[in-house]
């Protein structure tokens, strides 16, 4: 069965406002309401935010049906992987069967800020890894000892567990991560608008050879992907919308080593609107929309998170929730 959920943008919007959006998102029918943990956002005006841990407790409390979670918080530099498991475990007892971690190797700009040494690719996957497989053992050990290259823990003991343990969620935009997902996590992540091949070919085969590897059935994980979607009945306003996230269209070329958020706002601000809408599937057909969507269904992801650009989010997630998610469920994924 299809799950259908909500992304709250805590890059364009703060706390308050955002609370609003996600309560809002299961009175319409969402199924679930997912936050990325950013210490800086992708453009420095109207940019915000908030630390996801504080908000998830928050919409747990305001809501009783919808599952949540982050997409993705990066458990190795910023913070230690045991304080990140001993939050989330925290979040589960409190919202319980409705939490799940996702997890990512990170961004430069997050990290660099607060005085972090970006590591090299091999580090952060290493660092990642490491951090999943002691998360996993402190939400189901007692007196957890861990001696990794990046970490080590001494009969640690997270005392406030819910049961079951919190998913564990881990995103990859390449085939070593995505093994690894495939090999311990219970879902795995990734963002739409990129070449078909990409996951016909990479990343979907990868997370099948560590369900294999692992000796796992693929019932077992989760396929969850984010998607870019901008919607209105006024397909020019869909357009304009896509402009505040223009730094998704930047290339990594474009975006290498760019650490500070005014920078990444000026060259995203440089794009034509055809290149900032290159991410989204942009439409006030709702029939379009489940054209642009229904490939990825085929590729077999279960759990699609909507992700829209522009600033009535109210509007959109009423428009949605409409127009869109009734076809979307009647197509019987």
């Amino acid at each position: 069965m299809l799950t259908l959920g909500y992304k709250a943008s805590a890059e364009q919007f703060g706390p308050r406002e955002l609370l609003d959006f996600g309560i809002l998102a299961e009175e319409v029918g969402f199924d679930s309401v997912v936050i990325s943990d950013h210490f800086q956002p992708w453009r420095h005006t109207g940019g915000h935010a908030p630390f996801s841990f504080s908000w998830l407790g928050a919409l747990g409390e305001r809501t009783r049906r919808v599952r949540m979670g982050t997409s993705v918080v990066t458990p190795t530099l910023r913070y230690h992987p045991a304080i990140v498991a001993h939050a989330t475990a925290t979040l589960g007892c409190l919202s319980p069967e409705r939490v799940f971690l996702g997890v990512g190797t990170g961004e430069s700009m997050n990290e660099v800020p607060v005085g972090v040494v970006w590591p090299e690719q091999k580090e952060r996957f290493a660092r990642l890894r490491e951090a999943s497989e002691l998360m996993k053992r402190l939400w189901t050990e007692e007196r957890v000892t861990y001696e990794g290259t990046y970490y080590h823990t001494h009969d640690a003991t997270v005392y406030d567990r819910p049961d079951p343990a919190p998913g564990l969620y881990i995103a990859a935009s390449g085939p070593a991560a995505a093994r690894l997902a495939g090999r311990l996590a219970d879902g795995f992540i990734c963002t739409s608008g990129k070449k078909p091949e990409l996951y016909r070919d990479t990343l979907i085969p990868a997370v099948h050879e560590g369900l294999e590897k692992a000796g796992r059935d693929p019932s077992e994980i989760e396929m969850m992907i984010e998607m870019k979607v901008s919607f209105d009945t006024d397909e020019s306003r869909a357009l304009e919308d896509t402009r505040f996230w223009g730094a998704l269209a930047l290339t990594p070329d474009e975006k290498v080593g760019v650490e500070d958020p005014i920078e990444m706002e000026r060259l995203a601000d440089a794009l034509p609107v055809e290149r900032t809408a290159s991410r989204f599937i942009v439409s006030s057909d709702p029939e379009e929309q489940i054209a642009g969507i229904r490939p990825y269904l085929e590729l077999g992801f279960t759990h699609l998170v909507f992700h829209h650009p522009g600033p009535d989010q109210a509007r959109f997630l009423r428009l949605y929730a409409e127009q869109v998610l009734p076809r979307l469920r009647a197509l019987g994924y």
